[in-house]
């Protein structure tokens, strides 16, 4: 897959994958900020992306940044492809969990994107039963 991207700060490094096996590609800190404490930031990555059509684009945080303090607030970001405008820099929202102020340093890699297929629905048919026994919730299957 070929994709269009911007860097805003040419110096630091096109997005990669760590390692053979990686589903994700790495995103870079393009500024040295202080998240506040139990605040929220944005942390710009640098880069514009144009995600093809039928993918969205997901953000997460590597598993090394709630170590630090740091969580992504919804969870994950979704990315849509309309959104790659001149000005449409990728920022990484996070809240700082913690009572201190945590640095992020340029160029430090803070969070990790992957391409995802989707597909849409074309028409909702809305039923009045499901005609199946429900499952249950949250812990159904047993707990770990």
């Amino acid at each position: 897959m070929k994709i269009q991207i911007k860097r805003i700060d040419k110096t630091l490094p096109l997005p990669e994958y760590k390692t053979k096996g990686a589903a994700a590609f790495d995103l870079y800190a393009r500024e040295t900020l202080a998240i506040k404490p139990q605040s929220l930031g944005y942390i710009p990555t640098n880069l514009v992306v144009k995600t093809p059509p039928g993918y969205v684009l997901i953000m997460a945080a590597r598993s090394s940044t709630p170590k630090r303090g740091l969580i992504i607030p919804h969870g994950i970001g979704i990315v849509d492809a309309d959104f790659c405008g001149d000005d449409d820099e990728l920022l990484c929202q996070v809240y700082n969990i913690t009572k201190k102020s945590v640095a992020v340093t340029r160029g430090e890699r803070i969070g990790q994107a992957m391409f995802v297929k989707f597909g849409k629905v074309s028409q909702w048919k809305e039923q009045k039963q499901m005609n199946k026994k429900s499952r249950g919730g949250f812990g159904s299957t047993g707990i770990a």
